[in-house]
């Protein structure tokens, strides 16, 4: 009898006694034909290991010219997510952006913050207006012109959330006109679907930035009494509905599920019991960060240690308003959030986590950092 036993890139090859081989000229002869006949199998793999391990070794940086299992795994990856509150349009601020020749202009309302948008890996905002087309409007309810889109793609967003309690506001062709609109601009969203199908193929919303797979998830508390026109759709708080999300996107494989929630009371400083059950529940079901929005005012931020593991959760209650025409107490200012997470095999976490206070200045609707 032959074993064969691998150890490391060598095969040894050992005869045991058995009295069925008559004689040990037999067994070697037996033993060499089989090392013959299994030399051309095994080369293969043991030049493959050998070639990778002098990659890796020679220059760690190219080690993925030539397949290895492990030369991924091994170098840490870096991305930055960077997020803002309610991007808003009120009827002074559409007249404010008008041109002579009926264009709009918002390039110096983000003058000041486009070189930290356009920094980020990943900006994501929350598009609080319809693209309804003309006549644009303000309050109560919005239709902001196309030119104000494409002014917050050239300031360097990326991604947009679309389900808010503004998102019914011209009905349902408010709705799938806003989506033309970001499709055409490129912009990922995620929240309103034009149907059931395309919330099936788009949603959960998986991006991966620089190796590290991100899977995000938002819902709104409510459509401002307005219902939902079929075949439309609109992500709602629903706990049914967020466990099946949460199962498909933890299908995806991310390394990082992050939850983007419209929600809360309008003005209030704290966050309401509403507020902290949903925070509870979305992280007792696998959400790892949540990022929030509503309140028009700027609300705690919270970090929460995990019995399971020692990475802890995030919880952003509310990042207030990022520009608008609010004049209350505290509307006037937002915060723009920058995570650093980093994967190191396969482990993700937030690395630094940077908070600036932005402020929108009236008349001109400017936007500037003042802490």
């Amino acid at each position: 009898m032959i074993c064969a036993k691998r150890t490391g890139i060598s095969l040894h090859t050992k005869v045991l006694k058995d009295k069925s081989f008559g004689s040990s000229m037999r067994a070697k002869n037996f033993k060499v034909g089989i090392a013959l006949l299994l030399l051309p199998l095994l080369f293969p793999y043991t030049f493959s290991a050998q070639v990778n391990i002098k990659s890796i070794n020679d220059n760690t940086f190219r080690a993925n010219e030539v397949p290895c299992i492990f030369a991924d795994t091994a170098r840490p990856k870096k991305a930055t997510l960077l997020f803002v509150g309610d991007l808003m349009q009120h009827g002074p601020q559409i007249q404010r952006a008008l041109q002579k020749d009926g264009s709009y202009r918002y390039d110096e309302c983000f003058a000041q913050v486009k070189p930290y948008i356009e920094s980020a890996d990943l900006a994501i905002g929350n598009l609080e207006v319809t693209l309804g087309g003309e006549p644009y409007r303000g309050y109560p309810c919005f239709s902001a012109p196309d030119d104000y889109l494409w002014a917050i793609k050239e300031t360097g967003f990326d991604v947009l959330t679309t389900s808010n309690n503004h998102c019914l506001d011209r009905g349902r062709y408010g709705l799938e006109r806003t989506l033309l609109m970001t499709d055409s601009l490129g912009f990922s969203t995620l929240g309103t679907y034009r149907n059931e199908s395309e919330r099936s193929s788009r949603y959960p919303l998986l991006l991966t930035v620089n190796g590290i797979r991100f899977v995000f998830l938002t819902y709104t508390y409510g459509l401002n009494g307005f219902e939902v026109s079929e075949p439309n759709v609109v992500n709602l708080i629903d706990e049914k509905v967020m466990e099946e999300d949460i199962r498909k996107a933890y299908a995806m494989r991310p390394d990082a599920v992050i939850a983007i929630m419209h929600w809360g009371t309008e003005y209030r400083l704290e966050p309401d019991s509403y507020q902290k059950q949903y925070a509870d529940w979305l992280f007792n079901h696998g959400v790892n960060y949540i990022i929030g929005g509503h309140p028009h005012v700027i609300e705690p931020t919270e970090w929460r240690k995990r019995e399971d593991s020692i990475d802890p959760q995030l919880v952003v209650y509310s990042q207030g308003n990022f520009i608008s025409n609010m004049s209350a107490p505290n509307t006037f200012d937002g915060t723009m959030i920058t995570l650093t997470f980093e994967k190191i095999g396969f482990v993700t976490r937030i690395t630094d986590f940077d908070s600036k206070v932005v402020r929108t200045h009236r008349p001109e609707y400017r936007l500037t950092i003042i802490k």
